[in-house]
């Protein structure tokens, strides 16, 4: 497929919305909507047995729900993907973690959306102080036991699709720290 035209229809501090022209191998052409925003971090932070979560509103489908510590930094550059995997699950839950694991590298929605998230294990959890982001003000944290955690995706409790990939990788790299 080829790229003729491009042009951002839409910028604000979290994404771009550009909108292109294309050919394709046919040579009819076409358009596609694609949301841009910098890779993001995904932390699974496991200690005795336990999962830590947090809950927040999520505007667009107005509703709350429990996912893994996620999420990257718009205004900041020149940081390492752990970093900012340290960095979300300090801001979100106040954890440090003494050892991080990349678990692998996953697309978001990549039918429309240029944004990876890399997914990474946390162990040796130390409990800080959190330092959520003015966004982040409703946040709700907690730690589950894996039959509780279970149960909450069974109930719609667990619905967001990155976490439901992380616990995927989770089972198939640990299958031991899973219950």
């Amino acid at each position: 497929m080829q790229t003729l035209n491009s042009r951002i229809v839409y910028r604000n501090r979290w994404m771009t919305v550009r909108e292109d022209q294309v050919r394709r191998q046919d040579g009819s052409q076409g358009i596609f909507g694609v949301v841009e925003k910098p890779e993001a971090a995904m932390v699974i932070p496991i200690e005795q047995g336990r999962v830590y979560m947090v809950q927040q509103f999520k505007y667009a489908v107005g509703g709350r729900f429990w996912e893994f510590p996620q999420g990257t930094w718009e205004q900041a550059s020149g940081y390492s993907i752990e970093e900012l995997a340290r960095g979300e699950l300090r801001e979100e839950t106040g954890l440090a973690a003494g050892r991080l694991e990349l678990l692998a590298r996953i697309y978001i929605a990549y039918g429309f959306l240029a944004q990876s998230m890399h997914v990474f294990l946390a162990t040796g959890l130390a409990q800080l102080d959190a330092q959520p982001e003015h966004e982040e003000q409703d946040i709700v944290r907690a730690s589950f036991a894996w039959d509780e955690f279970h149960r909450m995706v069974a109930k719609g409790e667990i619905a967001d699709a990155q976490t439901l990939a992380a616990l995927s990788l989770l089972r198939l790299k640990h299958p031991e720290l899973v219950g």
